[in-house]
């Protein structure tokens, strides 16, 4: 008798804390946010992470009542930026603007003081654009398969910028190499703007870059567009063609979202989610992405979970198969 009330009781115990944790978590995502909230990005100002990022904040400012603002933390490729979002408090109040490179420093670098798949939940993507390659004007390639037999005629004389030893758009170029058979001499800079001003002086003769930074010096003539990074053709850029209607199954391509620490609540992870999916559903911010030569991209956490392991595995092929080290 006594042994089942103490059964009985230990269960109506068991029963009250599962429904407090419930309310509880309940409680804490009808509560969040209540303070402002911290973006950080692993690159400077003006960087294409940083602008996909303020949008974003003020996106999520205006529907969620508090402040959502940018902090930049550059340096190590955006690993400063992740390791701090991993030690934050997984309390919602500190996420991560995630971009290509948090795929391609897990090759990229030896020894990390973290697992970006283990220790960053993902909570949604946001965007997805692609790169556009440029040349200067000089070079006597109107097309793609031009470009390609011009190096393949002289392998090694072209030179390539690209935003960094390991960047997305150098492993761009690695990939069109690879498929193409051609060998450009790369020559690596601190940040993409840079490589992209020394090919419209004429230094340097070809780079990647984010086709909404690149598009207006196409329009004005300073670089010629030969293709886009992206299955399909740019919106911005129509007549430019993709660089797989040349090289079949070329894809590549810059995207964007946002994590948090991976012991995060899971009802704060699916607010955000939830918030930001409604937010990309909106007419005008559609509009404002395409601006960007971007296109939403809404989704549950699973989704951008599984789209961060696909890329972390395609990023890890090129760079095992090109060898590329950082110097």
């Amino acid at each position: 008798m006594f042994k089942g009330r103490r059964l009985l009781t230990t269960a109506m115990a068991t029963t009250y804390l599962v429904a407090g944790m419930v309310a509880g978590n309940l409680a804490a995502q009808d509560a969040y946010p209540s303070r402002p909230v911290r973006l950080l990005a692993g690159v400077g100002a003006g960087g294409a992470p940083d602008v996909v990022g303020r949008l974003a904040g003020q996106w999520l400012s205006e529907r969620l009542g508090q402040a959502f603002v940018i902090e930049n933390r550059p340096g190590a490729g955006g690993n400063i930026a992740t390791e701090a979002v991993v030690r934050a408090q997984p309390d919602g109040y500190t996420l991560l603007i995630v971009a290509p490179s948090s795929a391609i420093n897990a090759t990229l670098y030896d020894k990390l003081s973290f697992n970006f798949i283990r220790d960053i939940a993902p909570v949604a993507s946001l965007l997805t654009s692609p790169e556009v390659l440029l040349v200067h004007p000089s070079v006597r390639a109107n097309s793609l398969a031009e470009l390609i037999a011009l190096a393949k005629a002289d392998p090694g004389k072209l030179n390539m910028a690209s935003a960094g030893n390991g960047s997305g758009p150098h492993l761009s170029g690695v990939q069109l190499m690879m498929m193409s058979g051609t060998t450009f001499t790369h020559v690596p800079y601190r940040s993409g703007s840079q490589a992209l001003m020394d090919v419209i002086a004429g230094r340097v003769e070809l780079t990647f870059v984010a086709s909404g930074f690149g598009v207006e010096h196409v329009r004005a003539g300073t670089v010629r567009a030969l293709g886009v990074t992206t299955a399909g053709r740019s919106g911005l850029m129509p007549d430019v063609p993709a660089i797989g209607e040349t090289l079949r199954d070329y894809e590549s391509g810059t995207w964007f979202g946002l994590g948090a620490p991976r012991e995060t609540p899971v009802a704060i992870i699916e607010k955000l989610n939830s918030e930001i999916n409604a937010i990309l559903a909106d007419p005008k911010v559609k509009a404002r992405i395409a601006e960007l030569d971007g296109a939403a991209l809404p989704g549950p956490p699973a989704a951008f979970a599984k789209m961060i392991a696909d890329e972390t595995e395609r990023k890890r092929k090129i760079i095992k198969a090109a060898g590329i080290k950082l110097e």
